[in-house]
């Protein structure tokens, strides 16, 4: 499975296409729609998303409700795109309007966003043209291929969840949701302001993002996804670029703002003796072998282990502030404070939403290498006969 996404974030629509679906895989929008809204949800948003209201329209490769094997095409239209048509048009300038009177031009770059780097590779003087694929708005397009991923793994046994353990930090107590199933932890968080379980912790982060809000500044935290039924084996220890953890982990980075990842117990293992890190091997008739623990997070090798996948990942507080942060014009090289685009206080528990779907479709891109079938059903079937080969190993 391979797939692309398109579009600005003020620009008329968004698009991926998703190429090497199994055929005979229920698919329909609204399975879609639910995780966008998920995505615009949680407490700190900003106005952008009284603006926008995300839905897909499923164009290619899907038939009377289920893939057809073909490309799938996905479209989420912007809706902020009519007050932007003269901003971010595709056709050319008029002879007699000179790019440097066009409305919004920014030649401000704003720290730590993509803006002055971006502009010097590609060779923009109006840093709009970074900014605006640059922006976490392509995000939408990656929750909406991740909802497919999802889709396909679901079908196959494997469920996943995400959720927020720290907000400028405020954590939570692991003790507070331990020993919760994927699908218990998702009712709470679903329900919860900052998809949170813990509700203490929830709190306080509510009461963190409303003060940091007040102050003109942002907050950034951690994210947790927990992946259940994943059959031992997927990645490969014989090529560093097969290795599962890899792949989870890269995908993790290559969402905005992210600047850290772990996997298990993660840092802390440099804190620990190995006798506290690494999980003993058990196994009994009834489910083959299992680990007593699951310190590593169900990655060994590698590959996964058959335990619960669990991957964690830090975001930043985004850059955009309201009380911005000096920058240098790039046409005077003057010293100006930098350019404010819409920001949200704190995007946490949105993230932890895109960190879930791109975590998910990495891993359904793994199991699609590992079991090549161009039916849904064809794939079931080679994954029912490994989960019986590996459980009487």
């Amino acid at each position: 499975m391979r797939f692309f996404t398109a579009g600005e974030s003020h620009g008329p629509q968004l698009t991926a296409i998703i190429e090497g679906l199994p055929a005979q895989m229920e698919l329909q929008e609204e399975m879609i729609n639910k995780e966008l809204k998920r995505r615009q949800g949680g407490h700190g948003r900003g106005r952008r998303m009284q603006i926008e209201k995300d839905k897909v329209v499923i164009s290619s490769g899907v038939r009377h409700g289920k893939t057809l094997g073909s490309p799938v095409t996905l479209t989420v239209v912007n809706d902020d795109w009519k007050h932007w048509t003269g901003i971010m048009g595709i056709e050319p300038l008029p002879e007699d309007i000179d790019p440097r009177d066009i409305k919004r031009r920014i030649t401000r770059p704003r720290p730590g966003h993509a803006d002055l780097v971006g502009g010097m590779k590609y060779g923009h003087r109006d840093l709009r043209n970074v900014l605006e694929r640059s922006s976490a708005r392509e995000t939408t397009m990656r929750v909406a291929v991740g909802a497919v991923a999802k889709q396909f793994l679901r079908e196959l046994g494997i469920h996943t969840v995400s959720h927020v353990t720290e907000i400028g930090g405020v954590t939570t107590d692991p003790a507070a949701y331990a020993g919760l199933s994927a699908d218990k932890l998702r009712d709470i968080v679903e329900n919860d302001p900052v998809y949170c379980a813990d509700p203490a912790a929830s709190a306080k982060m509510v009461e963190a993002i409303d003060s940091i809000k007040e102050r003109g500044d942002t907050l950034g935290g951690v994210v947790e996804v927990i992946i259940e039924g994943c059959p031992p084996g997927i990645g490969s220890y014989v090529q560093f670029d097969r290795k599962l953890d890899g792949k989870l982990a890269g995908a993790m980075m290559s969402i905005n703002a992210f600047k850290g990842v772990e996997i298990g117990l993660g840092f802390e293992m440099a804190k620990i003796p190995g006798s506290e890190v690494h999980d003993e091997i058990a196994w009994s008739e009834e489910e083959g072998y299992y680990r007593k623990s699951n310190r590593l997070g169900g990655l060994e090798g590698g590959m996964s282990t058959g335990m619960p996948i669990v991957i964690r990942g830090v975001m930043k507080p985004i850059p955009t502030l309201y009380k911005p942060l000096e920058s240098v014009d790039i046409e005077t090289k003057e010293p100006f404070v930098a350019t404010i685009e819409r920001s949200d206080p704190c995007a946490v528990p949105a993230a932890s939403v895109v960190a879930e779907h791109v975590i998910a479709t990495e891993l359904a891109k793994a199991i699609m290498e590992e079991f090549r079938s161009f039916t849904m059903e064809g794939l079931k079937k080679e994954l029912d006969e490994y989960r019986e080969y590996v459980k009487g190993f």
